[in-house]
């Protein structure tokens, strides 16, 4: 089975492969004419309850029925879903819907967590039955550490099994080091850091100490089997490498993405070392918003790309960044050697925002084990393969809650891929909502289409307007 993250967490998967190089990589490309869509997703009336497993090394596995699942936030009723896979794909009428007291989430302050919606950092088997357990930061009161004043943002896990997890269980709180403990954790992402096989968290101490790695296992009272806080830390965002879900122990190395303002910013490796954890030894790689890690190069060693997610700052100055960021995505090859830098495609005349059009993602559909990468556009997603390039577009309903959407606001978005029926090949995975914020900055999707591949048909289509929750 190929590694690849669905979405874990509602972090879109990030991005890419060996493209062809600079010099040959035009938007004159080789792929096919855009693939329409089959038609806009309609809510599931049948909803069943997935059959229980016996277990998986598949961290996105919920239910360990040896199929990857597909977690989605629910907007309605801020709610989050969990659609099972099977030897047929995703199947969307097969699916869970978790509230906050469902998963045992103690409610955080009205002040500060108004709504007190249900968004899970990741999923992760942290205690190595085979089944995955939610993770999901709660906010709690304000408090004061290092000058700094902020909610306290703590993990707590929500323990899987052959069902998903216990409906009403409570929640565990992770145990953290003294020197987070106060104001806690921010942007936590799992891993297989050291390469032994149990799964692990990372994040930023919120009080700006050092990063924070928690090695699994982890015990059932929430306590890691050891801690490092010997990583620096500044403000950014965490992203790490897939665990592969075979089961195989792989080291996943761990990307630190700089905060900015609209601008694209740095990035900062921390390579993997097997047997031992994540190396201070940090690399410094090119600016860019969008940034994945994978094969991208077909030679079995993980790589790491970063690319221009079309984002711009506009604010006086923004005409200084240089000429090797904008427009183009570098790879940096794991067995290593000089990043190859590749061009993107443009957009069209006179449809380019400050937001851009949004990330890449990797993907393998036609399963011959080198990842191309699914790139958002202002019309939809484009499949980069080698010299190919192959448009993948979706669109939402022309009328939606009872106003018509603009042309220019209807296309999809790519949000992951993943291979939902064993076949090794990988699925895209697309979404959209209505609103120019979806289209802006792709918040709170409703309609979802699972593609067969790159082509105009769809293994799966469904909105989660019409999703209840449990023992409804």
């Amino acid at each position: 089975m190929k590694s690849r993250t669905a979405l874990p967490a509602f972090a879109v998967c990030a991005v890419c492969v060996v493209l062809a190089p600079l010099s040959g990589c035009g938007d004159g490309g080789t792929g096919p004419e855009p693939s329409p869509a089959d038609g806009v997703p309609s809510a599931p009336a049948e909803s069943r309850e997935p059959t229980p497993g016996k277990g998986s090394k598949d961290p996105d596995d919920i239910n360990g029925d040896g199929y990857r699942d597909l977690m989605v936030p629910v907007p309605v009723g801020e709610r989050v879903a969990v659609v099972h896979g099977s030897a047929k794909g995703l199947d969307p009428s097969i699916r869970t819907v978790y509230s906050r007291r469902d998963l045992g989430l103690p409610d955080p302050p009205e002040e500060v967590a108004p709504g007190n919606p249900v968004a899970p950092d990741t999923v992760a088997d942290l205690d190595g039955d085979g089944f995955p357990d939610f993770v999901t930061s709660v906010m709690g009161e304000i408090v004061e550490d290092r000058n700094i004043s902020a909610a306290r943002t703590a993990p707590y896990v929500t323990w899987g099994g052959p069902d998903g997890p216990t409906e009403g269980a409570e929640a565990t709180p992770v145990r953290l080091p003294q020197s987070a403990s106060k104001l806690g954790l921010e942007s936590v992402v799992r891993g297989d850091f050291d390469g032994d096989g149990h799964h692990d968290l990372a994040a930023s101490a919120k009080n700006g100490s050092s990063l924070v790695v928690l090695y699994g296992p982890f015990t059932r009272s929430g306590a890691p089997a050891r801690t490092d806080t010997g990583l620096p830390a500044s403000d950014g965002s965490l992203v790490a490498d897939d665990i592969d879900p075979s089961g195989k122990p792989r080291a996943t190395s761990l990307l630190f993405h700089a905060d900015g303002d609209g601008e694209q910013s740095g990035n900062t490796l921390y390579p993997a070392r097997p047997g031992t954890g994540l190396s201070a030894n940090a690399k410094q790689l090119r600016p860019g918003n969008a940034r994945a890690f994978g094969d991208f190069d077909g030679d079995g060693v993980r790589d790491v790309a970063i690319g221009d997610s079309g984002g711009r700052n506009d604010e006086p100055g923004y005409e200084t960044e240089g000429p090797e960021v904008g427009g183009s995505l570098a790879v940096y090859p794991g067995s290593g050697g000089a990043p190859v830098t590749y061009r993107l495609p443009k957009a069209p005349e006179g449809a380019t925002t400050d937001y851009g059009p949004g990330g890449y993602v990797a993907a393998d559909p036609d399963g011959d084990g080198r990842d191309g990468i699914l790139v958002a556009t202002y019309e939809g997603a484009t499949l980069i393969d080698g010299d190919k390039r192959i448009p993948v577009l979706r669109e939402g309903p022309a009328k939606a809650n009872g106003k018509k959407t603009p042309a220019k606001w209807r296309h999809a978005r790519p949000a992951g891929a993943a291979d939902f029926n064993n076949d090794g090949k990988d699925e895209l995975i697309l979404h959209w909502a209505t609103g120019v914020l979806f289209g802006l900055y792709g918040q709170n999707p409703t309609h979802w289409w699972i593609t067969d591949g790159t082509t105009s048909r769809d293994q799966a289509t469904f909105t989660t307007t019409g999703f209840a929750p449990r023992g409804s």
